[in-house]
């Protein structure tokens, strides 16, 4: 009987654990984390050399924007 009770707590922990993680992937669709999948691919290709001002300065602009809506 030791057994079957902590297979219950376990079950019980591993659905808790889970509804938690598809409350997590839903808000983070519903809230647009997923909206731009191609600029992350080719962000590294067109990243400034590090060291210049100049380069600093353009890098702080192509950073993302939260868009508040």
């Amino acid at each position: 009987m030791r057994f079957m009770s902590a297979m219950f707590i376990m079950i019980g922990a591993s659905l808790v654990l889970a509804i938690g993680f598809l409350v997590a992937f839903i808000w983070s669709v519903k809230s647009k984390q997923y909206e731009d999948d191609y600029t992350p691919s080719v962000r590294m290709l067109f990243d400034p050399k590090p060291g210049t001002e100049s380069n600093l300065e353009q890098s702080n602009q192509n950073s993302p924007q939260t868009d508040k809506k």
